[in-house]
């Protein structure tokens, strides 16, 4: 029998602590995976998500919670400010554009946002069918409501009040769907884009019990908030005082609240990350006591094969592929194991309307996770193939 067979026959002879080292490695290293997928994931998204937006303009309240809402669009805002804002900062020769975003009203659980086709230009992401919005009550729906709603050009549907979903439904102005964006891997895949006017006019329509009351709110109308890009890198330390100057008007510079944001979730990976790292080294410690005694019990047969010409290293070679058989299998379960867990963890935020996560993200991270199992067996080996090499084959065969 070749090396690598008689290695093969050695790991599982012994079937239930085989496992039990396979279990623990494919753990330690899943969970190491898990932990790398979904960082990586979540900061390529951000990074996607902020597009170049230079700051962010809504009311008074967390300038995280107005990243969160309206750059992410996972959670909701903090309020609402007056629509002149727009063309008052658009004005100002410092900004280069002012991209409104109106929210309050969803659809399947999918918020529908209120804004300017520029939305769609920022993001550069094409239509994959119809158009764009051309009057009120128009709708272009990212890829992935399109695909959950499984709605195309010309589907009609009624948006319900609140962002979660399961609001009072506003049956008396419903939209007609004239577009479908590609894929894109960003926020819009998730959001139904039409026109601030659409949004105006549904809560008017709402409102209002007579023609007066229609003029007053047109005179009152409000967006959630601005996405301002900058013409000038001077604007970046002079804009966000100067919106922090007006009366109701919070200023968040997505840049450095995304950083704190993961500087947030960074502690909660790294706690994850350590009981990863005890997973892995109670795995390396268990193979290694695993060899240790696989080495003494099988010391008759080493004997024999010594006996029958084997040289020290051919004997010591077995022993190192089998360990090399564990951290294979290992690896092996700890990738199932790691993408499972990311695209089980994803599916649940799909349903919940929120980040998109997936199981087939790959990176470099999956050569640190072989080289990862790769040291640990390696360490573990180094003993039992020591005690291999210093075998007393002479002593061994008088004592049986």
């Amino acid at each position: 029998m070749s090396p690598l067979g008689l290695a093969w026959r050695w790991l599982w002879s012994r079937p239930t602590v085989t496992a039990l080292n396979l279990v623990m490695l494919s753990l330690g290293l899943g969970a190491m995976l898990l932990i790398s997928l979904v960082s990586e994931q979540l900061e390529h998204q951000a990074g996607r998500d902020l597009a170049g937006i230079d700051l962010v303009v809504g009311a008074k309240g967390s300038p995280l919670q107005l990243i969160l809402a309206g750059v992410f669009h996972i959670d909701t805002p903090p309020g609402n400010i007056p629509a002149a804002t727009q063309a008052q900062m658009a004005a100002l020769p410092q900004v280069a554009s002012v991209i409104p975003i109106s929210l309050g009203d969803s659809w399947q659980g999918f918020r529908i946002v209120g804004t300017e086709a520029s939305l769609m230009a920022l993001y550069e992401v094409p239509l994959a069918e119809g158009r764009a919005w051309s009057a009120p009550l128009e709708a272009v729906l990212g890829s992935d409501v399109a695909r959950r709603t499984k709605a195309a050009a010309g589907t009609v549907f009624v948006g319900s009040h609140g962002l979660g979903g399961g609001g009072e439904a506003h049956g008396d102005t419903p939209y007609r769907v004239v577009g479908r964006l590609q894929p894109c891997a960003c926020v819009l895949d998730r959001l139904v884009l039409t026109s601030t006017e659409s949004v105006w006019a549904v809560h008017e329509n709402a409102t209002a019990l007579d023609e007066e009351d229609r003029a007053a709110l047109r005179e009152e109308r409000e967006v959630t908030m601005l996405l301002v890009r900058y013409a000038t890198p001077l604007a970046a330390v002079t804009m966000p005082r100067w919106v922090q100057a007006q009366p109701g008007l919070q200023a968040a510079v997505p840049a450095l609240e995304a950083a704190r944001l993961f500087r947030l979730l960074g502690t909660g990976l790294d706690v994850l990350r350590g009981l990863a790292a005890v997973l892995l080294l109670v795995a390396g410690l268990s193979v290694w006591v695993a060899l240790v005694h696989a080495v003494r019990e099988r010391e008759p047969d080493l004997a024999m094969l010594r006996l029958l010409g084997a040289p020290p290293q051919r004997v010591a070679a077995v022993l190192v592929l089998e360990a090399l058989w564990l951290a294979l299998l290992g690896v092996l379960a700890g990738l199932v194991l790691g993408h499972g867990m990311t695209a089980l963890l994803g599916w649940a935020l799909q349903a919940e309307r929120s980040l998109s996560l997936t199981g087939w993200w790959w990176s470099v991270q999956h050569l640190w996770l072989a080289g990862v199992a790769l040291g640990l067996v390696g360490l573990a080996v180094i003993w039992p193939v020591w005690r291999v090499v210093r075998l007393d084959v002479a002593r061994l065969l008088q004592g049986g």
